[in-house]
């Protein structure tokens, strides 16, 4: 998939997004509560060959969990507040219930020219800003843990009024995937979508193959077919730029094999379960 191919799926972001801040490559990061997507994060960054080891500091508790990091160059520790005060740009990476506590702890460094960028979700920009200074610019991002092989989705929100940053914060995203900017009340439903969605796809991958070996395949080989007919049908889409039913429509014959698994399964209830299953996890996110 190309870097830097960004998708807009709302027209809502103004265009003019000029940046006053230092290029990517000068930048300081710091990834605060640096759990499997932040680590997933600056380890994208640094694969983009765009970010620098150094550039980066990250923390947590358990400074011992951050070892892979360390060992690329990766700048870690346990000091939030050290490194959010050395940094240009933060991204918050806690878990939600750890919020409010740790925007307290930071709050002092959370000043001047600043972005901050929370990937958590169900925290609002309004409980951001009740934390940083008017300088700060801030933002939600969702991406996913495929930050770590550039082939994430994120998704993008930031405060209106506030154009500043916009650029640069569209440019970071876009060296680990593709990235859409969308109303800040939609964040809840693209964790849904695109965070949790990982999962989905990798349930619905491990049923292929325990399919594929029931019909006569060893493991290895199951897997290597589900998978990359899994990565064929995305990229399909994403280049192609059809609906799936077209694209289903292509390998569909008249009393052929795929029409009547189709229709077996729609008799099991899939779509019905799939849809089931993201709406309960907005519904869980919501509370």
């Amino acid at each position: 998939m190309p870097q830097g191919d960004t998708l807009h799926l709302n027209t809502f972001m103004n265009t003019d997004t000029t940046d006053s801040f230092a290029s990517i490559g000068s930048l300081k990061i710091a990834i605060i509560g640096a759990g499997n997507l932040g680590q997933s994060i600056a380890l994208g960054w640094v694969k983009s060959g765009k970010v620098a080891p150094g550039q980066i500091t990250c923390t947590r508790r358990q400074v011992e969990a951050l070892a892979d990091l360390q060992a690329v160059g990766i700048h870690v520790g346990t000091d939030n507040l050290a490194a959010v005060a050395q940094a240009d740009l933060v991204i918050l990476a806690v878990k939600p219930y750890k919020a409010e506590e740790v925007l307290t702890e930071i709050g002092p460094a959370l000043v001047g020219r600043k972005i901050l960028i929370s990937v958590m979700s169900s925290v609002e920009l309004k409980q951001l800003g009740a934390h940083a200074g008017p300088e700060v610019l801030l933002f939600r991002a969702m991406p996913n843990i495929a930050t770590e092989i550039s082939e994430s989705i994120t998704c993008l929100s930031h405060a209106k009024g506030r154009k500043d940053g916009i650029g640069l914060v569209t440019e970071l995203f876009d060296l680990i995937g593709r990235t859409s900017w969308i109303e800040e009340s939609l964040m809840e439903a693209a964790t849904v979508l695109g965070a949790c969605g990982i999962a989905y796809v990798m349930r619905f991958i491990r049923a292929m193959v325990q399919g594929g070996i029931q019909i006569g395949f060893d493991s290895h080989t199951a897997s290597l077919i589900a998978t990359q007919t899994v990565k064929g049908a995305a990229e399909l889409l994403l280049q192609g730029g059809r609906h799936p039913e077209e694209e289903i429509d292509r390998v569909t014959t008249p009393k052929g094999c795929t029409i009547v698994g189709l229709n077996e399964m729609e008799h099991q209830g899939f779509s019905s379960a799939l849809i089931k299953g993201i709406v309960t996890s907005f519904q869980k996110i919501e509370k």
